[in-house]
């Protein structure tokens, strides 16, 4: 618990700079979180980020990742129509090289890769488009997070009795699902109170449950991917905490889509 509390410390002293000042700086930061995350994945595969098939999958998460002027450069410089022209062109690039090699890597493996570029790079592109959006969205995703993860934990500790999925978190309960659902919407309240953000209360309250239930959903999935590959945790570069996914695996759930739901504007 000690190791736990100072990396929590550092890291969010080191972390919550970037998310104030925002801009570029902060988008560098996501995007190196994310081709960390994007290693923590391949490497419960059993992929080296270094071969061909990562190198080009970790193209695609650079693309997928980044914001949209930088993309719409990118693909400006090119030559292409659009962002999604040059991911369908790597996926193609990756199926052809599966033929190449005679099947020395699978079809399942490119399937792996690309799912995972997909879910650690749109998650992480949606964090920097929040912050765009404005601070206050970003503090409010962050909030809801981390006061859903505290507060499922402590009440789970103190009152769980009933599992909520053994199979998948065997110490996760029913009432501590419920119990951080409440202690994220008290925050939230708390927030709107202090630096008012929403049109009301209601619409509040109900955006929060809902994040605050896809973000231990989100949870839920990371727990179910190391406990297929039968780790404990996806890294080890944030003592007593894990790796990247096990930190950020709720925010790459919420944020995209609170986006897709127009919940954020344009």
């Amino acid at each position: 618990m000690k190791q736990r509390i100072i990396t929590a410390i550092i890291a969010a002293a080191l972390f919550i700079p970037f998310v104030i000042y925002g801009k570029v700086p902060f988008a560098i930061l996501v995007l190196a979180m994310a081709v960390v995350g994007f290693y923590e994945i391949l490497k419960m595969k059993g992929i080296s980020i270094f071969s061909v098939p990562g190198f080009l999958g970790l193209v695609t998460l650079i693309l997928l990742v980044i914001p949209k002027d930088w993309s719409e450069k990118v693909v400006e410089l090119i030559g292409y129509s659009s962002n999604l022209m040059v991911v369908y062109g790597l996926m193609m690039i990756l199926l052809i090289y599966v033929v190449l090699v005679k099947n020395k890597i699978t079809f399942d493996e490119v399937g792996f890769i690309l799912l995972g570029a997909f879910y650690v790079g749109l998650g992480f592109h949606y964090l920097i488009e929040t912050r765009n959006v404005g601070l206050e969205y970003v503090v409010y995703c962050l909030l809801v997070v981390w006061t859903t993860d505290s507060g499922a934990y402590f009440v789970g500790r103190k009152f769980g009795k009933n599992k909520l999925w053994p199979e998948i978190s065997p110490k996760k309960t029913i009432e501590g699902f419920i119990g951080g659902i409440v202690i994220a919407v008290i925050f939230a309240v708390c927030m709107q109170l202090i630096y008012p953000f929403e049109d009301g209360y209601i619409s509040l309250v109900v955006v929060t449950i809902f994040a605050s239930i896809i973000g231990q959903m989100g949870d839920l999935v990371e727990s179910a991917i190391k406990r297929h590959f039968d780790v404990k945790d996806s890294g080890n570069i944030l003592p007593g905490h894990g790796g990247i996914l096990d930190r950020f695996d709720s925010l790459l759930f919420v944020v995209p889509l609170l986006h897709f739901l127009h919940l954020f504007g344009n």
